[in-house]
């Protein structure tokens, strides 16, 4: 069973969750990785939505990150300013997070594209902004980024900090006065990426399976360092099967909109592929 770009994405995000932590994630790529980590070796992570769902059982994936799923069945249901306080306070494990824009100390950018000739004021792309991003990446114990490989996502410096990532490098971003955290690793639709541990540059560490090393290098507009042993990543078809399952209705892992749900036998036909109730 041949598995897509997207599903490679989830099923390497899914190993960075460790058991027993709370996961902090929005929806797509990250929701599928943190449900595909618990059903296989983090039985005990608990997934909470910025919306105020902490620790939902749930038969349908949510759609956005306060749709009803996120509350279904949860340990608790509570305000958006009690997550992040309680972010504040350490006691949320992991972030993941998406990226318009990235460079090489992790930092990201999802406000403004303003590249020479434009400025924050006026740039050329608005983008949506910050969101809780900048709360998970600078409060979280950690983060993990999910974003693609397209021409223009990696660049050797944002344009904008909307997230911290390691920021100068070094002890920057301890010395900016963030505590503790800072990303640990960016999955792609080409391979993982993961951050040294003195100078905290970013290096290809991962790649998927007949993919090229340099095919990623002609994407990244710095010298990329690269692992010693760059590992070949690799799922098996159980793992396709399982995140398949997760998101039946094919949003996230396909091009299907929210909005064109089929009539309700074909539906509830499609909710039972996935055997047990999603934890």
């Amino acid at each position: 069973m041949k598995a897509t770009a997207t599903e490679m994405m989830v099923a390497a995000c899914s190993k960075f969750i460790k058991n027993d932590e709370t996961v902090f994630v929005g929806v797509g790529i990250p929701l599928l990785a943190s449900l595909c980590a618990n059903r296989t070796h983090a039985p005990n992570a608990s997934i909470v939505f910025e919306g105020g769902g902490v620790g939902p059982s749930t038969m349908r994936v949510p759609w956005t990150i306060s749709d009803n799923p996120t509350t279904e069945n949860a340990i608790m249901s509570t305000e958006t300013w009690r997550l992040f306080s309680d972010t504040q306070r350490g006691f949320i494990d992991c972030g993941l997070l998406g990226a318009a824009q990235i460079d090489r100390f992790g930092n990201i950018n999802t406000s403004a594209l303003f590249p020479d000739g434009y400025s924050f004021a006026h740039p050329k792309v608005r983008l949506p902004g910050s969101g809780g991003g900048n709360d998970i990446a600078t409060l979280c114990k950690r983060f993990i980024v999910v974003c693609t490989m397209g021409k223009g996502r990696f660049v050797e410096k944002v344009d904008y900090i909307t997230s911290p990532g390691f920021i100068n490098g070094g002890n920057s971003r301890k010395e900016a006065g963030i505590r503790w955290g800072g990303p640990e690793a960016v999955i792609t639709d080409k391979g993982v990426f993961r951050f040294q541990a003195e100078t905290k540059e970013m290096y290809l560490s991962d790649i998927y399976a007949g993919g090229s090393i340099q095919e990623i290098i002609e994407l990244i507009p710095w010298k990329l360092k690269i692992a010693e042993q760059v590992s070949e990543y690799e799922i098996s078809d159980q793992e396709v099967g399982l995140i398949r399952s997760l998101d039946s209705l094919n949003i996230f892992l396909g091009s299907k909109s929210v909005d064109m749900v089929e009539d309700f036998d074909t539906y509830y036909h499609l909710m039972m592929k996935a055997a047990h109730p999603l934890t």
